[in-house]
């Protein structure tokens, strides 16, 4: 019975013509079907001009611009295996920071291949690593090296940018979870931590702030002491987040505490992309750049 329910949804999807996220049709059938399922996998394989055989990607895959012409299967840890399977993949990369697992063990049980790659966008290194792995899958071997070359200039670029700036004021990072559906506080970087709030936690202090939250991980902002306690200089809130309220100020400053912040007195709450903040990529070190004149009012 689940998997005819599966092979009946497949076959509505298909007739609905699998419309991406803002009206546009699914790309013709070819003979590789990719779905890329990890935001950061997504921006490299566009960065490497690697993208041809992608047909569909996650919801928070949104850089470059050109990714939002494409389907979407759902968000990375709230997947649908009806969404993915209506696209006929021949192959799923993912980072491996999927879900539910119910939905994970549907695919590995149609032996549709997946691809987890080893290297781990932790680092600078890591990301170099990443970027160089994926090349040689991808055959863009050459391209990966450029990147990785344009990364480190990136890097030394904002290094020497940053050290003008003696002040480290403290920043608070507002994300909104769509797994959860809540606004999260973001805290300081951990070693080792290669998800969300580590790469967000050490963009920050690359970029000459401090993190207001000292406690590791995310945290909800189920009440108003979280913000009040931590006292941000400024406010830096991911995208969707954002938007999601349209960008009005009085619907973020009702946010639990952010009112009574400095940065609310000061109007210093600021909208960042999500791939300038929450993970290492081929641009980072213009995304330091980028940011260090937010946290410092340049």
């Amino acid at each position: 019975m689940l998997r005819r329910s599966i092979v009946s949804a497949i076959a509505i999807a298909v007739a609905a013509a699998g419309c991406g996220r803002f009206g546009h049709a699914s790309p013709a059938v070819t003979d590789e079907r990719i779905v890329v399922i990890a935001q950061a996998y997504t921006e490299i394989i566009w960065a490497l001009g690697a993208q041809d055989h992608i047909v569909a990607v996650d919801l928070s895959s949104t850089y470059p611009p050109d990714v939002r012409s494409l389907p979407t299967v759902g968000y990375h840890r709230a997947l649908s295996a009806e969404g993915i399977l209506s696209m006929k993949p021949t192959l799923i990369i993912s980072d491996g920071n999927i879900g539910p697992p119910a939905v994970v063990d549907q695919l590995k049980s149609l032996n549709i291949p997946m691809k987890t790659f080893e290297a781990k966008n932790d680092s600078i290194d890591g990301t170099k690593a990443l970027i160089r792995e994926m090349g040689a899958f991808f055959h863009k071997a050459p391209r990966a090296e450029e990147l990785c070359a344009k990364l480190d200039d990136g890097m030394a670029r904002a290094k020497t940018f940053v050290a003008r700036f003696t002040d480290h004021p403290r920043v608070a990072v507002i994300h909104f979870g769509r797994a959860s559906n809540v606004y999260m506080m973001v805290g300081a970087p951990k070693e080792g931590d290669a998800g969300d709030a580590g790469a967000a936690g050490r963009m920050v202090e690359w970029a000459g702030g401090t993190m207001a939250v000292t406690k590791t991980g995310m945290q909800r902002m189920a009440s108003p002491e979280i913000v009040a306690e931590a006292n941000p200089e400024v406010v830096l809130m991911t995208e969707f987040g954002y938007d999601r309220l349209n960008g009005q100020m009085d619907q973020i400053l009702a946010l639990p505490g952010v009112a009574t912040s400095l940065a609310a007195k000061n109007h210093r709450i600021y909208r960042v992309e999500e791939h300038q903040l929450m993970y290492f990529g081929p641009d980072t070190g213009d995304h330091v750049i980028e940011l260090a004149k937010l946290i410092h009012g340049q």
